[in-house]
């Protein structure tokens, strides 16, 4: 039985091992929500200026300009002069995958009641926390789930 008083109980690294990784999704969230907009202002509008990227986020235009200078040294987006931000393959490799686990969240959302504006609003948070397995586990129920419409 653990010691109520114990300030170490036996479940604190697992603890902390949850706590560090939702902070590292948070991190990697910031970067997965830049790289979804860029690709999908590249796709609607054929280019992705900073202010409208800043503008889509919410974001001040030099919050923009900071994160986008790590995208860039990430190797995840380029710039041209006069011509906005472009994503290298492994920003277009990561936009695909977010987009897909947004698609599958709003999905699952959707066939488990959750109608679909608010469905879209809270994929926003869990696409970028859920873990690969409970992805796998949607993707399995809509499989299995037929469609109400």
């Amino acid at each position: 039985m653990p010691d109520p008083d114990d300030p170490h109980p036996a479940d604190a690294p697992d603890e902390a091992a949850r706590h560090a990784s939702a902070r590292s999704a948070r991190a990697s969230a910031l970067t997965e929500d830049y790289v979804e907009i860029i690709a999908d202002l590249l796709e609607r509008e054929g280019e992705a200026r900073p202010t409208d990227i800043a503008r889509r986020l919410g974001v001040a235009h030099a919050t923009a300009i900071k994160t986008i200078a790590r995208l860039k040294r990430d190797g995840l987006a380029h710039a041209r002069p006069y011509r906005g931000v472009f994503l290298t393959e492994a920003g277009l490799a990561m936009a695909r995958r977010v987009k897909a686990r947004h698609q599958t969240v709003v999905a699952f959302l959707v066939a488990i009641g959750v109608p679909e504006a608010i469905a879209e609003a809270d994929a926003e948070g869990i696409e970028h926390h859920v873990s690969d397995e409970t992805l796998a586990a949607f993707e399995r129920f809509l499989a299995e789930t037929p469609r109400r419409r």
